[in-house]
């Protein structure tokens, strides 16, 4: 095994790809950030003296002329995205989103050092750079189509955003696939759905204790490809042991936050809860229960997610005994997890759902999931893409 650093990819050919890969490991590169990649790839355009364009999206086209004597070729356009997932563990000294990513080399196969890897679409990027400027592959006239936010873009923003009149061929190539060997013909559809819940607070009791409860040590993991490999999804799973609690020991929920990315398994997730000093000791206990209870249902799947509790800074106010019921039961039915699986492909998950995100801000819960089919027309029947407002689980209202 060898790790980042001088040699890390010695010897690994085409030589180029990875050397434009390993030097986009040292470019933070998250989703709607990617300024400095963009520089990157203009500096990079520049130095070889091809034309980039830019839409208002902040989409890139790089146009390469054709090898000598293929100037009559159709024009094919060859298409990755320039941001990145930024993951990382806890206790890593790596970062993605600052541009610190360090590479594991062991045999065939190249990870990070508690990070995402950035391998989507870093290496389809990386492939488009060593095709252009390697003369030893003759081609015809090719325009280089980076576009940006792929992982979390909304209407408008990225490829959705893409100016037409920046691409004029009309055969294109998608370098952004998860499987070796295969070329794939045909599209895969995702939809948004962000809910905001409101319900009322109050202050918190005289002499409450503020505690702290967080799920970690979850594998996470990409919310499309890992879906159906039962990792534990840390918000979904506090919020099970919050509601199991609940059921024996009163408290109220001051805030709940978790997840760091919109299309990635959340691996960790945080509440503070207002609680009785004469019930801290029954609160405690119950959670260690509630624990028992997840940790018997991924024991095979993800055994290292964990419940901890600990003492927070005391809160001025938190929901009400109704609200605290209202949103830990909205996260219960909140689906999350593969919903049905394609009858064309045997073990092909067809349609699944993902809770990737929870937010308190202002006193108000958000939640982000990110849902995602093959066949595009059971989208419409998992979640609209606008926001709801509500008041109570069964009570929506815009």
């Amino acid at each position: 095994m060898t790790s980042s650093g001088d040699g890390t990819l010695a010897g690994l050919e085409p030589t180029g790809c990875w050397r434009h890969f390993e030097a986009l490991t040292r470019i933070a590169r998250p989703s709607r950030h990617e300024e400095s990649v963009i520089e990157h790839v203009r500096a990079w355009a520049a130095d070889n003296g091809f034309e980039v364009l830019q839409d208002k999206a902040r989409n890139l086209v790089v146009r390469v002329p054709a090898s000598g004597g293929r100037e009559s070729a159709p024009v094919v356009v060859l298409q990755g995205h320039l941001d990145m997932v930024c993951e990382r563990r806890p206790d890593s000294r790596n970062d993605p989103t600052e541009g610190r990513i360090a590479l594991i080399r062991e045999g065939d196969w190249l990870t990070a050092d508690g990070t995402t890897l950035g391998a989507d679409d870093g290496i389809g990027v990386a492939a488009m750079m060593a095709l252009a400027e390697d003369d030893s592959l003759p081609h015809g006239p090719l325009e280089l189509l980076m576009t940006v936010n792929e992982e979390i873009g909304g209407p408008g923003e990225g490829a959705s955003g893409l100016d037409p009149s920046l691409v004029t061929g009309s055969t294109l190539l998608n370098l952004d696939s998860e499987e070796d060997g295969t070329l794939t013909v045909g599209s895969a559809s995702s939809t948004d759905t962000e809910i905001r819940v409101e319900e009322p607070r109050e202050p918190c009791e005289p002499g409450a204790v503020t505690l702290s409860v967080s799920v970690g040590g979850g594998a996470g993991g990409h919310s499309g490809i890992d879906i159906a490999r039962g990792r534990a999804n840390a918000i979904k799973m506090l919020g099970r042991a919050l509601r199991e609690t609940l059921g024996a020991v009163p408290f109220r929920l001051i805030a709940l936050d978790g997840g760091t990315s919109a299309n990635a398994i959340p691996r960790e997730a945080t509440a503070s809860c207002s609680v009785s000093p004469v019930r801290e000791s029954a609160f405690r206990a119950a959670l260690v229960q509630a624990a028992v209870n997840f940790r018997e249902a991924c024991a095979k799947t993800d055994p290292g997610v964990d419940v901890t509790v600990g003492r927070a800074a005391d809160a001025a106010d938190a929901w009400t005994d109704a609200g605290t019921r209202s949103l830990l039961d909205l996260i219960a039915i909140v689906p999350s997890g593969p919903l049905a699986m394609s009858l064309d492909f045997l073990g092909l998950v067809e349609t699944s759902t993902s809770l990737d995100e929870a937010r308190t801000e202002d006193g108000r819960l958000t939640l982000h999931s990110l849902s995602r089919s093959s066949n595009g027309s059971a989208l419409p029947g998992l979640s609209p893409r606008s926001m709801l407002q509500r008041g109570s689980p069964g009570a929506p209202s815009k």
